[in-house]
C-alpha cells in the first residue's frame, strides 16, 4: 500500500481540527441558545464564549495578550473586551505590575453560569470519546501530548525571537 504524502496527512489534520472546532461551536451556540436571556452568557456569541474560554483558562489577561491568544488585532480584542465589559462577562482591574496596563477577567456574576457552559461542552465531548472507543481516547490523548509539547515548545521560541 502506498504511503499517505505528508501534504495528505496534514490537509486531513487541519480539516479534522476544524470539524472538532466546528462541533465545539455547535455545542456553544446551543446551549447560548437555551441559557437565552436568563443569563448574560445567553446574550453572548460564540467567538465571544472563545474569548471568556481563553481568559477562564488563564485566570486573567491583558488585552494584547488576548488579541495574541484569538489572532485578532489589538483595537478588535480591545472593542470585544469592551462589549463584554459592558455585557458584565469581564471585569478589568490595573496590572500589579505595570500601571499602564489593564487586565481582564471573568466576572464573578458570571462564573457560575460559564461553569455550566463548560460543563455542557465537557458532557459533549465525554459522549464523543465514548463513542469513539477507550483505546482510540487513550491514543487520542497521546497524541494531543505530543501536540501540546511541540506547540509549546514553537511558543517558547516565538516569544524568546521576539525579545
Amino acid at each position: 500500500m502506498a504511503e499517505i504524502p505528508l501534504s495528505e496527512q496534514a490537509r486531513y489534520i487541519f480539516t479534522t481540527g476544524r470539524s472538532i472546532r466546528d462541533f465545539v461551536d455547535r455545542n456553544i451556540a446551543t446551549q447560548l441558545a437555551e441559557v437565552g436571556g436568563r443569563s448574560v452568557c445567553g446574550e453572548l456569541s460564540v467567538n465571544q464564549m472563545h474569548a471568556l474560554m481563553m481568559i477562564q483558562k488563564r485566570g486573567k489577561v491583558s488585552i494584547t495578550e488576548l488579541a495574541a491568544l484569538m489572532s485578532v488585532s489589538v483595537p478588535s480584542a480591545s472593542t470585544l473586551v469592551d462589549r463584554l465589559v459592558e455585557k458584565g462577562a469581564l471585569t478589568r482591574e490595573p496590572s500589579h505590575s505595570d500601571r499602564r496596563r489593564m487586565n481582564v477577567r471573568i466576572a464573578p456574576a458570571v462564573q457560575e453560569d460559564f461553569s455550566k457552559v463548560n460543563s455542557v461542552l465537557l458532557s459533549a465531548f465525554e459522549n464523543l470519546v465514548e463513542k469513539i472507543g477507550p483505546e482510540t481516547t487513550r491514543m487520542w490523548c497521546e497524541v494531543l501530548r505530543r501536540v501540546t509539547n511541540v506547540l509549546d515548545q514553537e511558543e517558547l521560541l516565538a516569544g524568546k525571537r521576539k525579545r
